[in-house]
């Protein structure tokens, strides 16, 4: 249904009764009292139970935006429109409450500020747009799809840069469009976990985290670089029972967030520090013989010579220096971990965001390792996981035009999802290209350059990095196509906008990198305006292409996206899951059938099959073969800059929708008194952030939260503020990442800059 009446726009679109069941819901889940650096108790589950009054269509919806989390939806619409949202009781992990961002969900299709229709800019960055039809916007770049063709002989000068913000299954049916039109460029990696994800393949052969809701049998929490009070509040719950059961929770982290706030023990340890740490304490545990002799003799290869290198490299006094955490702690909690069974420790992605991440990885697997905790419930080295992930692929997989050329000479993609269906010996590959390093790499790039990049699911002048040398980039392309759902940094940057579906509007699949659960995305209203999925967008482009040069895209021109959702679905699949088929999924998410502990059979997937403490792969490429230390990025000016995510929002969504700005209207930069009282700065007083990069202005605020010699801001794109922290930070590879990813990672908190009042 499209919502061609007044009376049901209005409904669709009038904010008073939705932005209040957008407060109810907040309320009920406790998280609106919680604000930026806030330190605030649990709240009690005192919530009335709601009382949903009227006959509502139920659908099935799930998160698609990278969250941990992942949460399955229960969507309520009436008379064709969304009425309110909660989260999904038959999952044990979402357990019927949404985030604060996930009540906010209604607000998105229906907001003033979305995109309806397919538009051209006329004068790129002008603000000058002008609406067109399918046809026309869909003509102007096939148009100049074939120009590109008929000028370089390939279709090399088109390149794709997409990642999180649809991680819907049949999302992948982008990727599949690049490939059905020819052999294009790639802009590969990740900038979020690649560096602990290879770490963690150099140790056990693969990325597997335990079960989370298994943590409630944890003896010994460790939470390592990650605020799961903002960004995995359901999996707070277990932590919370663990505890309530005899449990210690132990914080590590720069910052003193909210989850810090609620640990037994709390180390504001120094930035980047974290492997030095971790083999202090390890070496600790050796010198203690708490080491799991059993487990390790057993089970790993390559102990032996990380215990020399401990014994002669490390000590704990050094430790000590390195993190600012005081040795007889150091002593104390190493003690404990190992002595407590089963104990885990969960490394947050964040810490792995540095020079030294993957080595830092390393070092605490090998913590985890050595004290005999892979493998059981209640313990383990969490991470991630990709285990539940095994579709078809059915919309990424596409065939190339035929006659296609392409990339000779290497540069074959790789990564879990960069594959493009070439079987056997191919004679040409995608150009693959730093998806950390875009605009270096466009402004590099040569026969052919990059003449047209497509972007979907990313904005990446707000995420990507050293934002005035992507401004450059950008200036250099000759056409460049967004499709997304707002007018955002990267939209303003575009020439031709394509309005893209919210997840009620489509069809498609979720699975988690972190809980177990896996479920349907319905289609739970039509799609509002002119907006289209991912796959009818390739759809039409498919169609333009063929109209123009018939054979020039493989890409299907009629879909149904209800049918390619299901094509996705497999008997392991199935199985899996416990369905004999996908429509069960409409009933509510099911749970994998697997083991709770990754690894709990000790089969591992490294060349020895065992848990490799000295890793000849890791070596191999260019990497310590042990788990040794890596000296942090040198400080290149007086202060460190921090730029998490906000509670608020992922990455660059939510904060732009009106009903978020309630609560979070706008940047802040958080300084230690101390910092600021050198600097002559106050609270409330405007200030310039500054370094070799950029700089950015925004208000200050005093607290010390943060840590003396740092300035912490959240990253976000405000609908109504030009905030960019990208303008302080730059390209600066992590350390590891290219392995399974195909590029590094990027060192996000290894920047430094000065403030001063503005």
């Amino acid at each position: 249904m499209r919502y061609k009446t007044p009376q049901q726009r209005d409904r669709a679109c009038g904010p008073t009764l939705d932005r209040r069941r957008f407060l109810q819901g907040l309320l009920a889940s406790g998280v609106a009292a919680a604000l930026p650096c806030g330190l605030l108790a649990p709240a009690p589950a005192a919530a009335k139970t709601i009382a949903y009054e009227g006959n509502y269509d139920v659908f099935r919806n799930a998160c698609p935006r990278n969250c941990y989390d992942t949460c399955s939806i229960k969507t309520y619409v009436k008379d064709g429109v969304i009425q309110f949202v909660e989260g999904a009781p038959e999952s044990t992990f979402t357990h019927g409450g949404l985030c604060v961002k996930g009540y906010s969900y209604t607000r998105r299709p229906y907001s003033p500020d979305r995109i309806k229709y397919p538009m051209v800019q006329q004068g790129r960055g002008s603000g000058n747009w002008k609406r067109v039809s399918w046809e026309e916007a869909m003509g102007r770049i096939a148009d100049k799809l074939l120009e590109i063709q008929d000028k370089d002989g390939t279709m090399l000068g088109l390149g794709l840069t997409k990642y999180s913000g649809n991680f819907g299954i049949t999302n992948y049916g982008v990727e599949g469009m690049l490939t059905s039109l020819g052999y294009t460029t790639r802009f590969m990696g990740t900038p979020c976990w690649p560096a602990g994800i290879d770490a963690q393949n150099y140790d056990m052969g693969n990325m597997w985290c335990n079960d989370p809701e298994d943590m409630v049998d944890s003896r010994y929490i460790i939470l390592w670089g990650g605020n799961p009070a903002w960004c995995s509040v359901h999996s707070m719950k277990y932590i919370y029972e663990a505890r309530r059961r005899g449990a210690k929770v132990v914080v590590i982290d720069p910052i003193l967030t909210q989850t810090a706030a609620k640990a037994d023990v709390f180390w504001q340890v120094e930035t980047s520090s974290d492997g030095a740490l971790a083999l202090g304490m390890a070496r600790h545990i050796l010198d203690k013989g708490l080491v799991d002799e059993p487990w390790v003799r057993a089970n790993s290869v390559g102990f032996d010579a990380f215990a020399d290198y401990l014994r002669s490299e490390v000590s704990l006094e050094w430790a000590a220096q390195q993190s600012g955490i005081p040795a007889q702690q150091i002593a104390e909690v190493a003690e404990e971990f190992a002595q407590a069974k089963p104990a885990t420790i969960w490394i947050g992605y964040g810490m792995q965001r540095h020079v030294n991440g993957g080595a830092s990885v390393r070092s605490i697997d090998a913590l985890v390792a050595m004290t005999g905790n892979v493998g059981k419930v209640g313990g383990g080295a969490r991470y991630g996981h990709l285990q539940t992930w095994g579709f078809n692929y059915h919309a990424l997989l596409q065939p190339r035009p035929e006659g296609a050329k392409g990339f000779v000479g290497g540069g074959a993609l790789k990564g879990d999802f960069h594959f493009a269906g070439d079987e056997g010996a191919v004679e040409y590959t995608d150009r693959s290209m730093n998806i950390n390093k875009i605009a270096q790499e466009i402004l590099d790039a040569k026969e052919p350059p990059v003449r047209v990049l497509w972007v979907s699911c990313k904005n990446p002048m707000s995420q990507d990095f050293d934002r005035a040398k992507l401004q450059r980039a950008f200036d250099s392309l000759e056409l460049v196509v967004t499709v997304d759902q707002f007018f955002n940094e990267t939209v303003k940057q575009s020439d031709i906008v394509l309005p893209v579906t919210t997840l009620f509007e489509e069809w498609t699949i979720n699975a988690s990198y972190w809980h177990y659960w896996v479920g349907i995305n319905e289609q739970a209203i039509q799609p509002m305006y002119e907006t289209k999925s991912n796959i009818e967008i390739a759809a039409a482009l498919s169609k333009a292409m063929n109209e123009r040069r018939p054979g020039s895209c493989t890409f299907p021109t009629e879909i149904d996206t209800r049918d390619w959702m299901a094509r996705e679905f497999n008997s392991g699949i199935y199985d899996m899951l416990g369905i004999k088929d996908w429509e069960d999924l409409r009933q509510g998410p099911r749970k994998a059938r697997m083991h709770p502990a990754a690894w709990h059979d000790l089969k591992f997937a490294t060349p020895s099959g065992k848990y490799e403490f000295q890793s000849e792969l890791c070596a191999e490429h260019g990497h310590q073969a042990l788990p040794a230390y890596k000296a942090p990025r040198p400080a290149y000016d007086k202060l460190r800059v921090l730029t998490p995510h906000t509670k608020f929002s992922i990455h660059s969504q939510f904060v732009n929708l009106d009903w978020m700005e309630d609560f979070n209207p706008k940047p802040f930069v958080y300084l230690h008194p101390a910092t600021a009282a050198q600097r002559g700065i106050a609270s409330g007083d405007m200030v310039r952030v500054f370094n070799k990069t950029g700089e950015v202005r925004l208000e200050a605020k005093l607290t010390d939260n943060v840590p003396a010699g740092c300035v912490l801001m959240y990253e976000a794109w405000f609908r109504n503020n030009d905030f960019n922290c990208q303008y302080l930070v730059d390209d600066e590879s992590s350390d590891m990442g290219a392995y399974k990813t195909g590029a590094p990672g990027v060192a996000i908190h290894d920047q430094f800059a000065d403030v001063a009042r503005a």
